[in-house]
């Protein structure tokens, strides 16, 4: 037989599939998936479904439906006061993985080297290989995620295309400060390369945090490429409804690869997206709020039952060293025995790194309904006090 794509024939199973058809195996409180659960507004949901029924159910413009390709352009101006026009800086996507695929394919050409900050979301590797482009990794360290100018600057040469930046970051939590969003603007000024922005959790920041979209940034309108993800905004991720917000230069390549991969997307969820994005600033502020008050009380518990918590500034995650709570072991093999023994399932960090990365860190989901957080706390607080 022939041999298939070398590619992405070398890659395995998402480490998220893996641990969710473990959960679901071992009955356990599934913590490894980012997905929330009860938290869909009712009234975006009715949007989408009355477009669904008195709507247009054919296929809708490549580019997006005109509604909600006008609601991100005041969505950027309302919440970043960047100015976009939504005829020629807007498209929407199959999600924000689709926009991903489609922004790099469009813009990473054989041999160009894309920079990637490590621990990085599982997709983004195998999606620039597939394009045929280097991969050059800047790694954080825990536990305080610090960006180094160094290897920052490093990682950057003369074939640099772009680098692919994830504020609010998944896996870390960490929300890259001003200081580190303005070097990362500097170096990319320096070497003309191009910033592709995942923001899908640009509204899940805590405490003070503030989300500054590196697009507003002196000199970065015409080489950021802006992702946005209705999945995270509205705590609907099997949606899958995303956005990009891009200069004109940069957006006519990616949505040559858009057409060809998915075409288009659900013009009634892309209806009820657009509803959505005009709420108020009262159902944003809880957003954050709830989930903070999560984050709060699940990693109270982790603490208590002796794990040492990582700080969460935004996402749905919490990572904490599990040697603290007297498992031994690396990651993945502490991850493996929660599930079947604790029945509580997490990820490994080392999971995101593509070398060998840090392995006593795992990750916790805490998007999930106050009883299911305190459920697996219970169930974890059983499992370690059983342990001799």
């Amino acid at each position: 037989m022939k041999p298939t794509n070398s590619v992405l024939s070398s890659y395995g199973t998402t480490i998220f599939e893996v641990m969710s058809r473990l959960a679901a195996e071992h009955d356990a409180v599934n913590l490894g998936q980012g997905f929330p659960e009860g938290e869909s507004p009712e009234d975006v949901l009715q949007a989408a479904a009355d477009a669904l029924v008195t709507g247009w159910n054919q296929y809708p413009p490549m580019m997006g439906v005109p509604e909600l390709r006008q609601a991100v352009a005041a969505h950027n101006k309302r919440f970043y006061g960047l100015d976009v026009n939504w005829q020629t800086q807007v498209m929407v996507t199959s999600g924000a993985t689709e926009a991903l695929a489609a922004t790099l394919l469009g813009l990473v050409e054989p041999g160009d080297e894309v920079v990637l900050v490590e621990p990085l979301y599982d997709c983004y590797l195998p999606m620039v290989e597939r394009g045929a482009g280097v991969p050059k990794f800047v790694r954080l360290e825990p536990p305080s995620w610090e960006l180094s100018e160094k290897a920052l600057r490093d990682a950057f040469s003369e074939r640099t295309k772009l680098l692919l930046l994830n504020t609010p970051m998944n896996p870390t939590g960490k929300v890259f400060t001003r200081s580190e969003l303005e070097l990362i603007a500097n170096v990319a000024r320096e070497h003309d390369a191009y910033v592709v922005c995942d923001e899908a959790y640009e509204h899940l920041v805590f405490d003070d945090g503030v989300h500054a979209p590196l697009m507003g940034f002196p000199g970065m309108a015409e080489r950021t490429v802006r992702i946005g993800s209705a999945g995270k905004t509205f705590s609907l991720t099997g949606w899958k409804v995303g956005y990009i917000t891009a200069p004109p230069e940069l957006l006519a390549p990616i949505a040559k690869c858009h057409q060809f991969l998915v075409f288009t997307t659900p013009p009634n969820l892309q209806q009820g997206v657009a509803y959505g994005l005009g709420k108020d600033d009262e159902y944003f502020g809880k957003l954050a709020g709830d989930l903070a008050a999560k984050r709060d009380r699940f990693g109270a518990g982790l603490t208590a039952l002796g794990f040492d918590v990582l700080p969460c500034e935004g996402t749905y995650f919490l990572s904490a060293s599990a040697h603290g709570a007297g498992l031994e072991g690396t990651d993945v093999e502490i991850c493996q025995r929660l599930v079947a023994e604790a029945r509580v399932a997490a990820v490994p960090l080392s999971a995101f790194y593509e070398g060998e990365g840090p392995t006593e860190f795992i990750r916790f989901s805490f998007c999930k309904p106050n009883a299911t957080l305190d459920e697996a706390l219970r169930r974890l607080g059983e499992y370690l006090g059983a342990k001799p």
